[in-house]
């Protein structure tokens, strides 16, 4: 069936229940997992359009900081469940296609993401990440939501 199994994490709490959920089904089908997490490059600059000091490196630490927590908890859980996992992190302007690449470098042949389910104008202004790897990718995708309450 699936043999590695690709799990984007942002560090929401939609986003490690669907870490719990996916690692749930690795162990089932005897797969492996790499998780994946992406961070947005910034630009500061000051008024003279020359960057400021220190603002880029100050912001590009903290976001690495901020990564290698998400995935340090995403591998902490399938470790505790027995699935063999591994991790990595790129800085990227496109989430989607970053992800897409990560499932394709490492093998994959499945990716486990989740939907935040944004309907209407926020989806619009918001864009759907999930949206863009379903549209774009060629390996299988799961998407994991959150039940609505009734």
């Amino acid at each position: 069936m699936y043999r590695q199994i690709l799990i984007p994490t942002d560090g929401s709490e939609l986003s490690m229940s669907a870490i719990d959920q996916g690692v749930a089904f690795a162990k089932e089908t005897g797969a492996s997992v790499h998780f994946f997490t992406v961070t947005a490059p910034i630009r500061v600059y000051g008024v003279t359009g020359e960057p400021l000091a220190g603002g880029y490196d100050d912001y590009t630490r903290a976001a690495r900081d901020e990564g290698a927590r998400r995935l340090a908890a995403a591998e902490a859980r399938a470790t505790a469940a027995g699935v063999p996992c591994s991790s990595s992190m790129v800085e990227s302007d496109h989430p989607w296609e970053a992800i897409i690449n990560a499932a394709n470098d490492a093998g994959c042949d499945l990716i486990a993401m989740a939907s935040h389910g944004r309907r209407g104008l926020g989806a619009l202004v918001l864009g759907s990440e999930t949206l863009k790897v379903l549209t774009h990718s060629s390996i299988p995708v799961l998407v994991y939501r959150e039940p609505k309450p009734r």
